[in-house]
């Protein structure tokens, strides 16, 4: 119930929703109830004598009562006609007085489905947004251990069940209670006999639906996990495409989708058994009660103690009171199932980042010193990456990571922006501990080219331009010639317009690479991190992005992860990590002479290059 009441927040502030919704349910039901009682007076008008109609014409008093409501219309009937009538003034009146009963019920049906739909809509917006909102605030760690296609699964398909669980709330407690209540006073005013006898049924009827949506949650929730990993599943097929085809893994995809559908299939289908069921099994019920209360009644009229135009508008009542039921049951299945993919949702969105932001943080307005490494740890899950790291960067300087892969170069280029934070240590800019400044005011001040390049579904100019509104068109084009891409961007068929498909798909390596450049360049960054940025390019694409890469370091405080090392031959300063330690230090020339790691892996590249 915990899920429950937390999911219903947001709907907040729910009165704005939940009353007028309770006085629309409440006159749509009154309207509806009194639309089945006006058959007694028509089955007395066109099969009574004299008309059907009693002369009636002072105000009866009112009670709980057929009587009442007969006597009431016939009071009408002589407010408008008076002593003088036929059988057509009356049908007359009553057809006018329905067809007024029916306007009024739709229309208050009408009013209270559009409350309970801008509810939907209103609670939808807000959970998505709140849960996307958390997914993108939470640190990049989380998303190692976390299958994508389970998070958009999350946001997606959950909370679409979610929001109906949340608007079927107001159903479930106002528009079918009034119905049946409604159905119930006119049954018992007409026969409380009848009803008492019709009332031993529902019991049965309720604890029938009852056994049959309890089951609901489990599978509900069963489902929601194996939607998540056929989305995954999905992701991860349509982004390695190539790869599948070129190891003939077709086959192999293809039996893991196909085993995680038939899995999902068969949960829906145990689903729909249940689900379905409620519905005939409620419908036959009542249908057999009604057909023990056709003989019961029928005996009633026999001995004189209900009328035939009761007893007819009485059946006609009861058949109905089996729709709200029904409805009532479906709605409480619907809460069950939006429980359950509401506790996923739940998870998602009490996830926190372990990344926090201090109370008060300090704003870098502007990098002014130096980025200072001291005796930092950092261990992911329970395997050491850097085991006291302890180094500098000065203002202006260029200063290169080398070593063998897997010593944790980028791990200490990720720590900088806070994409994760040291176990031990310190790692201060301008001397205050990166955790004591802003999160914002950091970042700002950073710009990150990695070897993986990230590109979206847009224009080339929108993706140059990426979390920049400011930058005018001439700047954007001054960062692409910076990044020798503007040649390349003319040459396309919309120039700065052109989209570049998913992920970029439609340029070269090289190309998305000089874009990614370019966006650095736009942005202008005091602090630059360069993650092996031309390491998965050709020759050719290499040395135009090199050439790119120098531009954009001019002038820059920036640390340089170097695959080939022929590229940071000029660095101010190249860091060896070997095995989450600094194992050299030094300039090009000074580490050549040592003749140690960096040395041995300069002449290992050079004999490939041979």
């Amino acid at each position: 119930m915990k899920t429950y009441w937390r999911l219903l927040g947001f709907a907040k502030p729910i009165e704005k929703y939940a009353i007028p919704y309770f006085f629309y349910t409440l006159f749509y039901a009154l309207f509806n109830t009194f639309s089945f009682v006006m058959i007694i007076p028509i089955v007395q008008t066109l099969f009574g004598q004299d008309g059907g109609v009693t002369i009636v014409k002072t105000m009866p008093k009112v009670e709980m009562s057929g009587e009442f409501l007969e006597n009431f219309l016939n009071y009408l009937i002589y407010r408008i006609f008076g002593e003088s009538y036929n059988v057509m003034d009356v049908l007359l009146f009553l057809s006018l007085f329905i067809v007024t009963l029916y306007f009024f019920n739709s229309l208050f049906r009408y009013l209270g489905q559009r409350t309970i739909e801008y509810m939907r809509i209103s609670t939808m917006q807000r959970l998505r947004t709140d849960v996307f909102d958390n997914v993108l605030s939470l640190n990049v760690g989380y998303f190692s251990n976390e299958r994508k296609g389970d998070i958009i699964s999350k946001i997606s398909s959950d909370v679409q069940v979610v929001q109906y669980c949340i608007t079927n709330t107001l159903q479930v407690a106002f528009r079918d209670p009034f119905l049946i209540l409604g159905y119930m006073i006119a049954l018992v005013a007409i026969s409380w006999e009848l009803t008492i006898f019709a009332g031993l049924f529902l019991p049965l009827v309720a604890w029938l639906i009852g056994s049959i949506v309890k089951r609901l949650r489990k599978s509900a929730l069963e489902a929601q996990e194996n939607f998540g990993q056929m989305v995954s599943l999905l992701d991860e097929s349509l982004t390695g495409v190539k790869v599948i085809k070129a190891y003939n893994a077709t086959g192999f995809i293809s039996r893991q989708f196909h085993r995680i559908n038939a899995l999902l299939a068969d949960i829906h289908r145990s689903m729909a058994r249940r689900q379905q069921l409620a519905s005939p099994a409620s419908e036959f019920l009542g249908i057999t009660a009604l057909v023990i209360l056709l003989v019961y009644g029928g005996s009633l009229v026999v001995k004189g103690s209900l009328s035939a135009s009761a007893f007819i508008a009485y059946l006609a009542m009861f058949s109905q009171i089996t729709r709200p039921l029904r409805s009532f049951t479906d709605a409480f299945a619907n809460i069950n199932q939006g429980i359950a993919a509401g506790g996923r949702v739940m998870s998602l969105l009490d996830t926190k980042s372990t990344i926090v932001e201090r109370e008060n943080p300090v704003v870098l307005k502007e990098f002014a010193d130096r980025i200072e490494f001291r005796d930092v740890r950092f261990s992911y899950e329970d395997r050491e990456i850097l085991g006291g790291v302890s180094f500098t960067i000065n203002k202006g300087e260029t200063v290169a990571l080398v070593g063998p892969s897997g010593g944790g170069k980028s791990t200490i280029s990720d720590l900088i922006p806070r994409f994760y934070d040291p176990q031990a240590g310190q790692i201060l800019v301008d001397g205050v501990d990166l955790r004591d400044y802003s999160i914002d005011s950091l970042r700002s001040q950073i710009g990150v080219v990695s070897q993986e390049t990230i590109l979206f579904n847009d224009t080339i100019e929108n993706n140059i331009r990426f979390g920049q509104t400011e930058p005018s068109l001439s700047e954007v084009e001054n960062a692409a010639r910076i990044a020798n891409a503007h040649d390349f961007i003319m040459e396309t068929e919309g120039g700065y317009q052109t989209n570049i498909g998913d992920r970029g798909v439609k340029l070269s390596g090289g190309q998305r690479q000089r874009l990614s450049i370019a966006r650095a360049v736009l942005k202008n960054p005091p602090i630059l991190i360069l993650d092996e940025a031309t390491s998965a390019l050709d020759t050719e694409s290499e040395k135009v992005v090199q050439e790119a890469l120098d531009s954009l370091l001019e002038g820059r405080t920036s640390l340089v992860i170097a695959h080939r090392l022929s590229t940071i031959h000029n660095a101010d300063k190249i860091i060896v990590v070997d095995s989450g330690q600094i194992a050299e230090s030094g300039t090009h020339e000074q580490l050549m002479a040592i003749g140690g790691i960096y040395s041995k892996l300069v002449k290992m590249q050079q004999r490939e290059k041979k």
